[in-house]
């Protein structure tokens, strides 16, 4: 494998510029400053969904978004789980019509799997991670370098 470790660096750093894992979307909903976007069919919403959600699937983004999500909105989408790419279509579609747009990594299989509950939260243990506190709505320049400087 002979890759520059600085492509790797810049396909790393884009990634983090887009996706937001389920800690971080549930340490953020509670003070707001984005929408969460559920974008499966109808039938899985009713099934769960995220509690705060909004229900648009990936298919009417385009005409139901400006109704639904004031412009400039920061907005998070997910789908059902990894194996799933419908919230990256979602995104393409949000980004498109210009929102500033993060996918949820792991979907609505990880909040349930991934997501602690009880009163510790599981924050004690997420203290000590590069990304704690960073919420979608945050502008952080350069937080991938910051992150990479304390890899390294």
């Amino acid at each position: 494998m002979n890759t520059d470790h600085t492509d790797a660096a810049a396909h790393f750093q884009s990634k983090l510029q887009f996706e937001i894992d389920v800690m971080d979307v549930a340490d953020c909903l509670p003070s707001g400053g984005f929408m969460l976007v559920d974008t499966r069919r109808l039938a899985s919403w009713e099934h769960g969904h995220i509690p705060g959600a909004v229900h648009i699937p990936t298919a009417d983004i385009p005409s139901r978004a400006p109704e639904l999500i004031p412009a400039g909105t920061p907005v998070v989408v997910y789908s059902w789980g990894p194996g799933c790419n419908g919230s990256t279509f979602a995104a393409l579609a949000l980004a498109t019509l210009g929102y500033p747009v993060r996918e949820m990594i792991g979907g609505i299989e990880y909040w349930g799997a991934e997501r602690p509950s009880g009163p510790d939260d599981g924050r004690r243990q997420r203290q000590g991670s590069r990304l704690a506190g960073y919420c979608p709505s945050a502008v952080v320049p350069g937080a991938a370098a910051a992150v990479m400087s304390a890899a390294g």
